[in-house]
């Protein structure tokens, strides 16, 4: 595995690509919670520094309210304009990404989808000043592939899929992309050494 230091002084970043920079390195589950754990320890010192350096200066309340204001548009979090540009690295839960500040940033699903992002997966997460998000794998955790019966929750119809013995989550998008129906069989992604409640959609075998 390849790290790469940056220059900023911050941590650094790292590409899971193999010394000859082939294929993306999967990872396990105890390295996604560690690196995480690097990155929240990162962003917790970068805030106390930003509040430090804050609280110096001859700043108004304002800014200290610029800070820390979150801004709720279109179902999913939005950040303050203090934060247009950010990086932010987290791990993929089936729906939103856990960013190391804390917050969940929801991840489209048509690019969950055509990614095929498995729960554990690390992304990372480009803030443009226009307010626009976008999204990239970096590194994806180790996987296996299981068969098992698409299913509709009949009080939420959620779509689900049941594989030995477990029910897992799939997006909609994903259903909707192979036309999936009740009782078909599908194709699945999930994480290799962890617990999962959510599953990638990779094929789906229609029945007759």
């Amino acid at each position: 595995m390849v790290i790469k230091q940056n220059t900023t002084g911050s941590m650094p970043e790292q590409e899971f690509e193999d010394a000859n920079g082939g294929d993306t390195t999967r990872i396990n589950a105890v390295d996604t919670k560690l690196i995480l754990a690097k990155r929240v320890i990162g962003s917790i010192r970068d805030e106390l520094m930003n509040l430090e350096i804050l609280l110096a200066s001859d700043a108004e309340s304002v800014d200290l309210e610029s800070l820390i204001k979150r801004q709720n548009a279109d179902g999913s979090e939005r950040v303050s304009p203090m934060q247009d540009g950010r990086v932010i690295e987290g791990v993929f839960d089936g729906q939103h990404m856990v960013g190391s500040d804390g917050r969940q940033y929801l991840v489209p699903q048509n690019y969950a989808s055509k990614s095929k992002l498995v729960e554990g997966d690390i992304l990372k997460l480009s803030i443009h000043p226009n307010g626009s998000f976008l999204f990239k794998q970096i590194g994806p955790i180790e996987r296996e592939r299981v068969v098992g019966v698409l299913v509709r929750d009949e009080n939420t119809h959620e779509w689900k899929v049941v594989a030995g013995g477990k029910k897992y989550g799939v997006l909609p998008a994903s259903v909707s992309y192979f036309k999936g129906m009740p009782n078909d069989n599908v194709v699945v992604l999930i994480p290799k050494s962890a617990p999962s409640r959510w599953a990638a959609v990779e094929n789906v075998v229609h029945r007759d």
